[in-house]
């Protein structure tokens, strides 16, 4: 399972490379407002910088909501670096976005996906991945980890090669239980990768370990 984080922040980025498990990164636009980042050149500035840091895929999403807004954002998205993956809202324009992206042989990743018949749709269209939100599915009490297990069993049955995304991911039991059914990716915040370190029995192990080491080096 690739692990992407789904942020605009240098710093966490930074850090996830850095532990060594970071494949790639997701941003949007609510992201970048969250750092600050506003004006077409501060945000291109931006994915160039995350590129520098990332070696995997980098989904930057596009704004525009008419296919002709969609092709024009994603084409000069696409030319920022080789590792930018133009995403594109599950939308009539997206879909159609997505085939004329796929037959140019730009790379996509179909957000805001609620159902598997959207999945479907954009694994039809030539998307290179489906963006799934879990969490925002859990948040009405419809379960995201069933349409993540929908989806990732219809594109086995037809031999799709889009990777399912499972986003809008909120605690490690929702990374596990993506993991457990086959998900390719998941992307969601530093402090859920890094809430997969902890284990309260690892905590006491190494105390332990580290009292034990201290009377030993103290016996005489």
């Amino acid at each position: 399972m690739k692990f992407f984080i789904d942020t605009a922040n240098l710093a966490d980025i930074r850090e996830a490379q850095d532990m060594g498990i970071l494949d790639g990164v997701t941003t949007n636009p609510s992201l970048m407002a969250k750092e600050g980042i506003t004006g077409k050149d501060n945000v291109m500035r931006h994915y160039k910088q995350i590129c520098e840091i990332v070696e995997g895929d980098v989904s930057a999403e596009v704004i525009g909501t008419t296919f002709d807004e969609m092709v024009s954002e994603g084409e000069e998205l696409a030319e920022l670096d080789e590792n930018i993956v133009v995403k594109i809202p599950m939308t009539r324009d997206g879909v159609k976005a997505l085939k004329y992206f796929s037959e140019k042989g730009i790379r996509t990743n179909c957000t805001l996906i609620f159902s598997a018949g959207q999945a479907l749709l954009a694994a039809k269209a030539g998307a290179s991945y489906v963006s799934p939100f879990v969490g925002r599915l859990d948040d009405i009490s419809t379960d995201g980890i069933e349409l993540i297990e929908q989806i990732v069993t219809i594109y086995r049955n037809y031999g799709y090669t889009t990777e399912v995304l499972a986003a809008s991911i909120r605690h490690p039991m929702h990374v596990i239980q993506c993991a457990e059914i086959g998900a390719d990716v998941m992307t969601g915040p530093l402090s859920v990768m890094t809430a997969l370190l902890n284990h309260p029995l690892t905590d006491i192990g190494l105390a332990k370990f580290l009292a034990d080491h201290k009377k030993a080096g103290t016996a005489k």
